[in-house]
């Protein structure tokens, strides 16, 4: 059986997951990997929203993206999910302000536009999990989660907590992160810690849908 052994670690929890909801923001070297663990844990109604086309240079880190170069990211990612939805969108403020996010039991947000972030924290935070930056960096057992207001380390954590704090925003929802400093001013990347952030991210939200 196909969920054998996720059901003998996760019990009768297995039946509560498996029948969420999720949308899922970007599916990059963040997104793809917590995409392949939500679907192979057995959360199978998800959907997956991004705008971009895959690359060579996203052969690094995206799952899959060898197999696809120049096509549409979520298109090509549904064609190995079965049963996961597509939306073509570039997420940005005006889309989240516009969106109806109501029939979904949880968000995740793996995009890396500040503004988009700052408004899903504003309007979702009680269903959000969120990435900060994975990319720099060379060590996944740097790897955290914690709530935004005790993010540490990363430079993009502390902007959308001084951003939050100038909107009066004072709420907590749960955020992946990397305590490792930096190594280059570039956007270098490596698959360990970008996969690490998918991976944490599918855990924590597992972990919620249980409930």
């Amino acid at each position: 059986m196909k969920y054998a052994r996720t059901k003998l670690l996760f019990g009768d929890d297995f039946e509560v997951f498996s029948n969420k909801k999720v949308l899922l923001l970007g599916v990059g070297g963040v997104g793809s990997f917590c995409l392949d663990c939500l679907y192979r844990t057995g959360v199978t109604q998800v959907t997956i929203v991004d705008y971009d086309s895959f690359d060579a240079s996203n052969q690094n880190r995206q799952l899959h993206s060898e197999l696809h170069e120049g096509e549409n990211k979520v298109s090509a990612l549904a064609s190995h999910y079965e049963g996961v939805k597509t939306i073509n969108q570039k997420v940005d403020k005006e889309w989240i302000e516009n969106f109806d996010f109501d029939e979904y039991d949880i968000i995740l947000d793996a995009i890396d536009d500040i503004h988009a972030k700052l408004a899903l924290a504003q309007k979702c935070y009680k269903k959000l999990i969120s990435a900060v930056g994975s990319a720099k960096r060379t060590d996944p057992t740097k790897i955290e989660v914690a709530t935004i207001w005790k993010t540490h380390g990363d430079k993009f954590g502390s902007k959308i907590r001084y951003e939050l704090k100038k909107r009066r925003f004072t709420k907590k929802y749960p955020v992946v992160f990397s305590s490792e400093q930096a190594k280059v001013k570039e956007k270098g990347s490596f698959m360990a810690v970008t996969a690490g952030f998918g991976l944490a991210m599918c855990s924590v939200a597992i972990e919620r849908l249980s409930k």
